[in-house]
């Protein structure tokens, strides 16, 4: 039996000092539901991070990102995560949401406090612990 780690691609979007964050549907069945988290998803079988990213990206937002700069890798027993980084060039309100239930902006309070306000959710939504610190860690780099 196969048990190695999945790999999946993510992306840092950043745009005035504030992160594009996605919330999760709140689905019992899918990994942190109900939480925010960045962009991205499964790469398919033979697929490089830097072009599933693209396709995930694409299908998430209809949005095309550009020159992606991979940030880093997180690993553990069950997944490998591929992350990249690149600025948000279009304005929120043009992004079409294909999967989740909102998305937003985040800013530097939102990240530090663990949770963030979705409209559509009707209050303060959590952010899942690993996308949290993938930003953390994110913000820490860059300075």
């Amino acid at each position: 039996m196969n048990h190695s780690p999945i790999a999946v691609a993510l992306a840092i979007f950043h745009q005035d000092e504030q992160f594009l964050m996605q919330l999760r549907d709140n689905i019992p069945e899918i990994k942190y539901p109900g939480h925010w988290g960045l962009f991205g998803g499964h790469l398919e079988a033979d697929e490089t991070p830097e072009v599933g990213l693209k396709r995930e990206i694409l299908e998430e937002l209809n949005y095309q990102i550009v020159n992606p700069i991979k940030f880093r890798a997180y690993a553990d027993a069950q997944v490998i995560r591929h992350v990249f980084h690149a600025p948000l060039e279009v304005a929120i309100d043009t992004l079409i949401l294909g999967e989740g239930w909102d998305l937003r902006l985040l800013s530097l309070e939102d990240l530090h406090a663990g949770y963030a306000y979705s409209e559509k959710a009707g209050g303060n939504q959590p952010l899942g612990k690993i996308h949290q610190q993938i930003l953390l860690d994110f913000l820490k780099w860059q300075n």
